[in-house]
């Protein structure tokens, strides 16, 4: 079974295909370069170096948010293009598991940390239980503060990962009173090997969906539809105003 896997959640851009256990290939780029610029030139040479016909994949496995909103619709948009193309299933992986999965049996909790702005964070609590990801805490956007008394109260060694990571850190040394380590670089960020590898254990389990079906779980609104909301709902304060008076 031929999965391959889409990240572009974050700042990483990431391509993979994993057959079976094996992983095939993977391409991962960190750097300061739109998605838009990245994504598909990076599957094209992928599909060159491996001599892969894109038809002969079984699904597609997209890392389906939380994360950037542009990074996003990006992703989204490549896995709908490619799953309509070739009439193939999506498999809609969640960007905060997709993390975790990075640091497979690794002993604690493992908590993938997104820096969301405004001092919050993309996040969820996981373990790993019989070789298998266990989700102790579903994604979530939350206050770094917050997320750090959630682990408190679980009295857990802790494993943080994530863009949010050097962002946190100083905090997470403060306030959190359980001993915690930070993933290394190889694993600390988001990897489409680990989307593609979750992304078979949930084809096999039937979690599918058609393209037309797909879209990415934002969890919270963008900034501009936050503005949005505060202008409309300044003038309707204004209007309301103006009426009384």
């Amino acid at each position: 079974m031929k999965i391959l896997g889409l990240d572009s959640s974050g700042i990483v851009a990431s391509v993979a295909v994993v057959e079976d256990d094996i992983l095939v290939a993977e391409y991962t780029v960190n750097y300061k370069k739109t998605h838009s610029q990245t994504l598909l030139p990076m599957l094209d040479e992928i599909a060159k170096m491996t001599e892969l016909d894109l038809n002969t994949i079984d699904a597609i496995a997209v890392a389906a948010g939380p994360g950037s909103f542009t990074g996003l619709r990006i992703g989204s948009a490549t896995a709908k293009g490619l799953g309509l193309a070739l009439k193939k299933p999506l498999i809609a992986v969640p960007t905060v598991e997709g993390l975790a999965y990075n640091l497979y049996d690794t002993d604690g909790l493992i908590c993938p940390i997104m820096d969301a702005r405004r001092r919050q964070v993309y996040t969820g609590i996981y373990r790993f239980e019989e070789h298998r990801l266990v989700t102790v805490e579903d994604q979530m956007a939350v206050p770094m503060e917050e997320m750090i008394r959630k682990l408190n109260e679980y009295q857990q060694p802790v494993t943080f990962l994530g863009d949010g990571v050097p962002v946190f850190a100083d905090m997470i040394a403060e306030k959190l009173n359980v001993p915690y380590f930070f993933a290394p670089a190889h694993v600390n960020k988001q990897r489409a090997a680990a989307v593609a590898a979750l992304g078979l254990i949930y084809y096999k389990e039937g979690r599918t969906q058609t393209a037309m079906e797909h879209i990415p779980d934002y969890l919270r609104v963008s900034q501009a539809e936050r503005e949005r909301e505060e202008r409309q709902k300044k003038e309707r304060e204004a209007a309301q105003s103006g009426e009384q008076i």
